[in-house]
């Protein structure tokens, strides 16, 4: 990566602003240098911005991004891939809590994480499904390809797949897409069939797998439809795997893989599926540890799947970068009004997460006196020292100009309350129709 490839990456992600562009792209560039800042108006104090602090709100409220433009663009300046390997994009879905906002349109219930007993599992807010690429080591080193926010009407796993669908065309071919337990859905394995990447996806243990359907018998009745059944908690069905392979993890750690092909779920007997079983003997056997993983494979049947198996550590890259979103780039801080507004913001978030990635090798990382200085830099720490490069790129947004005093409200307006929207409590549902 050399300047003039990061100043033209700055340059089309400027041009993706359709409306306030000025605002929205100085805004990206105070959010990737200032360290500092703790919320929006902090931002607004960076010299970059060079606008009054209530102007980045008029900026969200106002401005407007061409998601899809944008999306291109990411996937154009994507970090290739080690000679020889694969792509690997996941795809999660993170909650915006919101539980006071009642002004606020749109929101519906998320469950909340590793709380005490005592306190509520549940919370309201938006939520919104990020498709990233992941690097080679699980990492915060993610690049963002595409952030959109999931409504009350949809589900997570409709958006995953039209994410996808989009995504697929433009990345290089023999892409593999990791998805956890939350994407356990014969009707996506269905829809991902139809599409050029190969998906891995964690299972449910109460899963139901069956086996080819035995050739008929000649009696009367119809014939079997399914063969034996393999059920991942169910030991006695397992049977003898169609291979094995003993290696080692990213950690050097020892790891059993074995695996089934040609099986199929009674939903939808056309699709044929390969299930992996994982067995690390070193693990502590807890929840967020377990011993024995199994995962369904929808690609080529071919594919070195000890190889595809051990690389699903790498979706746990994901976790690493929502943290530094939500921890470094203010994700989930500004208090913006409506779900519109907080896409922006989230949109240009990802802008400033996917610079800090494209620019990585410019940078020279500043670190703390405490931290390691033997660890590769994270980008935190390349975050740190941008404000010098991006001296030396410029920018391409103008300067604000002086528009006057403004006349204020008319004399006599009445100021009414802003409308109040009750939480969405209806769970919508995956459709139950299965593509043939």
């Amino acid at each position: 990566m050399n300047l003039n490839t990061l100043r033209r990456f700055r340059h089309e992600i400027y041009d993706c602003c359709e409306r306030a562009k000025d605002a929205l792209f100085t805004t990206m560039d105070a959010l990737i240098t200032q360290t500092q800042a703790r919320s929006l108006p902090e931002l607004s104090q960076d010299p970059r911005f060079q606008r009054h602090w209530s102007s980045v709100y008029e900026a969200f409220e106002d401005g407007r991004i061409d998601r899809k433009r944008l999306q291109e663009v990411f996937v154009r300046y994507l970090p290739a891939p080690p000679q020889g390997r694969r792509l690997w994009i996941g795809i999660d879905a993170s909650s915006i809590a919101r539980p006071a906002a009642r002004t606020s349109a749109d929101r519906t219930a998320q469950p909340v994480h590793n709380l005490p007993k005592s306190k509520q599992a549940i919370t309201y807010g938006w939520q919104f499904s990020t498709v990233v690429a992941l690097p080679e080591q699980p990492s915060s080193w993610t690049y963002l390809l595409d952030q959109q926010r999931i409504a009350s009407s949809t589900t997570a796993i409709e958006l995953a797949f039209t994410q996808l669908s989009e995504l697929a065309p433009q990345l290089p071919v023999h892409s593999i897409a990791a998805l956890d337990r939350g994407y356990d859905s014969t009707w996506l394995w269905c829809r991902c069939s139809t599409l050029p990447v190969g998906v891995l996806g964690r299972l449910k243990c109460n899963r139901r797998f069956y086996r080819p359907a035995p050739p008929p018998t000649g009696k009367r009745g119809a014939p079997c439809k399914d063969g034996a059944i393999l059920q991942p908690k169910d030991e006695a069905t397992h049977g003898e795997p169609d291979g094995k392979a003993e290696c080692t993890d990213l950690k050097g750690r020892p790891v059993e893989i074995s695996w089934w092909k040609h099986l199929h779920v009674k939903e939808a007997r056309w699709l044929e599926l390969s299930v992996m079983r994982v067995l690390r003997p070193h693990a502590t056997n807890q929840e967020r540890d377990p011993r024995i993983s199994w995962f369904v494979w929808i690609g080529d049947p071919n594919a070195d799947l000890a190889d595809i198996a051990l690389g699903y550590a790498r979706r746990f890259g994901q976790e690493h970068g929502y943290r530094f979103d939500k921890q470094a780039l203010l994700w989930e801080k500004p208090r913006l009004r409506t779900p519109e507004q907080f896409e922006r913001w989230s949109q240009v978030v990802a802008m400033a997460h996917n610079h800090v990635v494209v620019g990585r090798d410019l940078v020279q990382a500043h670190l703390h006196p405490w931290e390691n200085k033997q660890r590769p830099p994270t980008p935190q720490q390349v975050r740190r020292g941008f404000s010098k490069l991006l001296v030396c790129l410029g920018t391409p947004a103008r300067s604000p100009q002086a528009r006057g005093k403004a006349k204020g409200r008319i004399k006599g307006a009445t100021i009414r309350k802003a409308k109040r929207y009750a939480p969405v409590r209806k769970t919508p549902k995956v459709p139950q129709l299965v593509p043939s």
